[in-house]
């Protein structure tokens, strides 16, 4: 991802917190494509970054660039991922990293923090409990709240997603890209990166954006689908894939905007889609899907039955992180 520095905000590429950030793969799904009946299904894997997750690249950028100005400390909010990814690059960058997270997140992200030497609190609730309490903790002690878009640098970092696909591909994007949407920094970033590379002379055609969540906390997809241009608060939120459970997502607004802006649309996926979607990529193509990234096939599939993507079509979605990290779900599902 330093591949790209000169559009990042570090001074410097000698500034970066490296901790073996990859290009990471697109692979073909073939056996899925047929399938759905598309010309080219194929899935980004970011679960080869450090840490197990996409939420690398974002921390990897916005610690780096607390770092360069002083920071000393920060607090954050998490469903998991992100306070593990950050709490490794903080140890890196020996700054104090504290992590808020909600009790019914995944224990092996919990952990990860505690081995990276975070400051781990346990809160009752979901992420938007978790922020409160992050938001009380930053101005209790001076540190740095580096909650989701009030810390305006891991967007930086998710929009390396954006460029790596336009330059594995030669500059020649997808039709459609299916992101499994929570907070939605990476769906944000990336349609950030397009429009930079756009205005670069890179890139003359930007694909739809295809916001998937869970229906057990959708409010992108209700938002979008009532054509409003933010979101509400999703009541009762539960979902098994946890990085999706984000039931006020903060940038709901830039969010929405970049679906539009797109042609693209919001799609919730049920529980049990989510469930047998992971399971069945792992028999028919040998790829260990997240939940996140299980969900993101789900909608591909609700899509291409439903007529909006025709044969020629060439989609790619997005797994988000590691499989490995969610083993009781995949233990549930043998």
């Amino acid at each position: 991802m330093w591949r790209y520095w000169e559009l990042l905000p570090l001074t410097s590429p000698k500034a970066a917190i490296d901790l073996g950030e990859v290009m990471t793969p697109i692979i073909e799904l073939p056996c899925l494509a047929a399938e759905l009946g598309v010309s080219r299904l194929t899935v980004k894997d970011e679960g080869v970054l450090p840490t197990g997750s996409f939420k690398a690249r974002g921390a990897a950028i916005g610690v780096a660039r607390l770092r360069e100005l002083g920071g000393s400390a920060f607090v954050m909010p998490t469903n998991g991922n992100a306070g593990a990814a950050w709490a490794f690059y903080a140890a890196r960058a020996r700054i104090a990293a504290h992590v808020v997270i909600p009790a019914d997140a995944p224990l092996i992200t919990r952990a990860e923090a505690i081995l990276a030497g975070a400051t781990v609190t346990v809160v009752p609730g979901s992420i938007s409990d978790a922020g409160r309490c992050a938001g009380e903790l930053a101005a209790e002690n001076g540190w740095f709240d580096a909650s989701t878009f009030k810390e305006p640098y891991r967007l930086e970092g998710k929009k390396t997603i954006g460029f790596e696909i336009a330059e594995q591909r030669s500059w020649r994007l997808p039709d459609a890209v299916v992101y499994p949407t929570g907070g939605g920094v990476g769906l944000v970033g990336m349609w950030k990166a397009w429009t930079e590379l756009r205005e670069l002379g890179l890139l003359d055609r930007l694909p739809q954006l295809i916001a998937a969540q869970s229906a057990g906390c959708a409010p992108v997809v209700r938002a979008f689908e009532a054509g409003m241009d933010r979101c509400d608060v999703w009541p009762d939120a539960m979902t098994h894939a946890f990085g999706l459970n984000v039931p006020h997502p903060l940038a709901g607004a830039l969010i929405l905007k970049a679906l539009r802006e797109s042609n693209g649309c919001a799609v919730a996926v049920d529980e049990d889609a989510i469930v047998s979607e992971r399971l069945h990529t792992a028999r028919a193509e040998g790829l260990h899907l997240c939940p996140e990234g299980a969900c993101a096939v789900a909608a591909a599939r609700m899509l291409a039955g439903s007529g909006r993507f025709g044969g020629s079509a060439d989609i790619l979605v997005l797994n988000t992180g590691s499989g490995l990290k969610y083993p009781p779900e995949a233990a549930d599902q043998a």
